[in-house]
């Protein structure tokens, strides 16, 4: 059995400007999985930058409220969503409470910095 407690993972800006903490990776820490799973958070009246990756996505919302962006698409999200991205949809979400913004990331398969593309504002 593996347990990863999220007190014990470090916290780092990802390259969209969340606060994230990887939970499970198959490139460090020897989880025998394909995908990588974090969490991540956004502050209140902060958004993450346009970015796109080449596996798919799916954000769970965990606490907070906001606004997914996917493509052309956008729509509002809150606690016990989960929102799928597909491999290289330009992807964005905002917090549009009071409140931390968090959700889990599971990518699939695992992200890889040479996977993902963080681009200008308003970017396609």
């Amino acid at each position: 059995m593996i347990i990863r407690k999220l007190k014990d993972c470090a916290e780092i800006e990802a390259g969209d400007g969340s606060a994230l903490r990887e939970l499970l990776h198959p490139a460090r820490g020897g989880f025998p999985v394909h995908y990588s799973l974090a969490r991540a958070v956004v502050a209140p009246g902060r958004r993450t930058k346009p970015h796109r990756l080449k596996s798919s996505e799916v954000y769970y919302i965990l606490e907070g409220r906001g606004v997914m962006h996917v493509g052309d698409e956008r729509a509002g999200v809150e606690p016990g969503d989960a929102v799928y991205v597909p491999p290289r949809h330009v992807q964005f979400i905002e917090n549009t409470g009071r409140a931390d913004l968090a959700f889990l990331c599971l990518v699939d398969p695992a992200w890889a910095p040479e996977d993902e593309e963080t681009l200008p504002e308003g970017g396609r």
